[in-house]
C-alpha cells in the first residue's frame, strides 16, 4: 500500500493556484506570530455599534416619555436657551426644592449640554419626587433621540433605565405593607 500524503503546496500545484500563506500561530500570551516567528501585532477589532437615527418631529423636537413610581412625564426637547417648562410653569415655580431641580438637570450635566436645550413637559401622577424622576428619565430619553452620540455617557450614568422601585402593597392583617398593629398586653 502506497503512502499518498499531500501537503497544501501539492494541492496548490494541482489546482494551478498559489500556495496559501501559513496560518498565524498564537503564543501563550495571546500574541500572534507568523510562520517565521516574528510577532504580527494587530490592533484588536473594535465592534462598531451602528449609530442610532435621530428621531425628531416636524417642529424639530425630540419626544420621549419618562416614568418613575406613579408619575408619567411627556417630554419635548429642542435646541434653545435652557428654559425648562413643566405643566405650563417654570421649573423654579413647579419644583420649588433645589434638590428636585438638581435632579431634572442631571442629564444635561452628564452630557455637557447645560443651557443648550429648551424642555417642555407635562407630568401627571405621583408626588413631586416621583415627578422629578419621571422628568429626568424623559429628558434623558429625548436627549439621546435628538443626539444619538450622547447615548453612551447618559446610559453609563444610568439615566436611561426606568427605576423599577415602587410602593409595596398593603397586606391583610397589617396596618401597612409590613407594619403590624400596636400590640396591647391587656
Amino acid at each position: 500500500m502506497s503512502d499518498n500524503r499531500q501537503s497544501l503546496s501539492d494541492l496548490a500545484a494541482l489546482t494551478n493556484a498559489p500556495a496559501p500563506a501559513a496560518a498565524p500561530v498564537t503564543d501563550s500570551y495571546g500574541a500572534t506570530e507568523d510562520a517565521a516567528g516574528t510577532p504580527a501585532y494587530q490592533a484588536p477589532a473594535q465592534p462598531t455599534m451602528p449609530l442610532r437615527q435621530q428621531e425628531i418631529d416636524a417642529q424639530g423636537r425630540a419626544y420621549a416619555t419618562g416614568r418613575r413610581k406613579d408619575a408619567v412625564a411627556r417630554v419635548w426637547l429642542k435646541p434653545g436657551s435652557g428654559k425648562i417648562t413643566i405643566n405650563g410653569r417654570d421649573q423654579e415655580v413647579y419644583f420649588a426644592r433645589p434638590t428636585l431641580r438638581l435632579v431634572i438637570n442631571q442629564p444635561f450635566g452628564v452630557a455637557e449640554r447645560d443651557g443648550q436645550y429648551d424642555v417642555v413637559c407635562t407630568v401627571k401622577g405621583g408626588g413631586l419626587s416621583g415627578q422629578a424622576g419621571a422628568v429626568k428619565h424623559g429628558i434623558s430619553q429625548a436627549l439621546t433621540r435628538y443626539e444619538p452620540v450622547l447615548r453612551a455617557p447618559v446610559k453609563a450614568a444610568g439615566f436611561l433605565t426606568r427605576d423599577p422601585r415602587a410602593v409595596e402593597r398593603k397586606k391583610y392583617g397589617k396596618a401597612k405593607a409590613r407594619r403590624s398593629f400596636q400590640f396591647s398586653k391587656r
